[in-house]
Order: structure tokens, then C-alpha cells, then sequence
């Protein structure tokens, strides 16, 4: 296990990391959830900069300024909607994650904070959800000593528990 991975408890909009991931929808324009929450706390300068981007593919990322957020960047990636899993929603959500990673990396940032990605409205089970996160994050991780510290940002007990016990497991 890679102590670099931590798990915790809390609002990823207060985050002090280098980037924190926004689990976005595919135009990148804002929505519900933790999107909502990030463009809200960020400011209008972020869906100005957002229309700029031409939306992103389901498991790949885009990077802006993170404007009146804490963290220097905002990572938004879109992640997979759960089809019953037959339909490569792992292969999708680890891209999101390993995404986000390489923008972190070229970008010089050595503390990212994640979401738990696709596990609202999108309804990926989080026990699920969280092992592949995890194996992505450590697999991205085992290569680049760059990145010092990577945080599951999670919204709730039951999310932090699943991190928890998938983190166990690595």
C-alpha cells in the first residue's frame, strides 16, 4: 500500500491541494453534485473557462485554473454512468483517475484531492467504484514519485468507509 494514498472525510471545495478532480459531465458545464458544488465555490471565471474547452470523452481529463478555490487547478473528468458493469465502466473510471494524474504530472502539482467519481447520480457502486480508484491511483503512483499526495475526498461515512476498506485491500 502506498502511503502517498489517504482517505478522508469532508468538502472538496475547501481542499488546500495543488488540483482536486471534478467529477464532471462530458460538456464540462456545470451540473448537480460535487460539479455543481466545485463551479459554485470556484466562481463564473470557471464556466468561462470551461466553454472554452469543447466538453471531454467519458474517462479522459481537461485542466483549468482553479480561480476562488483553494487548489491551484481543477482536473474535470467525466466518469462512466453504471450500465450493470458489462460495458467497460471500469476501464472508463480508471481512466479518469490516470487522467487526471497525467494532467497533475505535466502540470507540475504534487498534491491532488478526488472525489469519489461516479458514484451519485451516475450510480456506479461505490465498493466498486472505490477499488478501481484505488488500483488506478496506486498503479499511477508506483511510477511517479512526483506526485506526493493523493486524498479520496469523501462526502459521506458510507463513501469513506468503502475507500477505506478497498484501501485495506491493495
Amino acid at each position: 500500500m502506498d502511503k502517498r494514498i489517504e482517505i478522508i472525510s469532508g468538502d472538496i471545495t475547501r481542499s488546500d491541494a495543488d488540483a482536486i478532480a471534478n467529477a464532471a459531465n462530458t460538456s464540462l458545464l456545470g451540473g448537480g453534485g460535487v460539479d455543481g458544488a466545485i463551479h459554485r465555490a470556484a466562481g463564473p471565471e470557471l464556466l468561462a473557462e470551461c466553454r472554452t474547452l469543447g466538453g471531454c470523452e467519458t474517462g479522459r481529463a481537461k485542466i483549468t485554473k482553479g480561480y476562488r478555490l483553494r487548489a491551484k487547478y481543477v482536473l474535470h473528468t467525466p466518469g462512466p454512468v453504471w450500465s450493470g458493469g458489462g460495458h467497460g465502466e471500469a476501464e472508463k473510471l480508471a481512466g479518469c483517475y490516470t487522467s487526471c494524474l497525467e494532467l497533475a504530472s505535466r502540470y507540475g502539482c504534487k498534491t491532488v484531492d478526488f472525489p469519489s467519481i461516479s458514484t451519485g447520480v451516475y450510480g456506479y457502486p461505490v465498493d466498486k467504484a472505490a477499488r478501481v480508484a484505488l488500483g488506478a491511483i496506486s498503479a499511477y503512483l508506483a511510477g511517479h514519485p512526483e506526485i506526493e499526495r493523493v486524498r479520496m475526498v469523501c462526502f459521506d461515512e458510507r463513501t469513506k468507509r468503502a475507500y477505506d476498506e478497498a484501501l485495506a485491500g491493495l
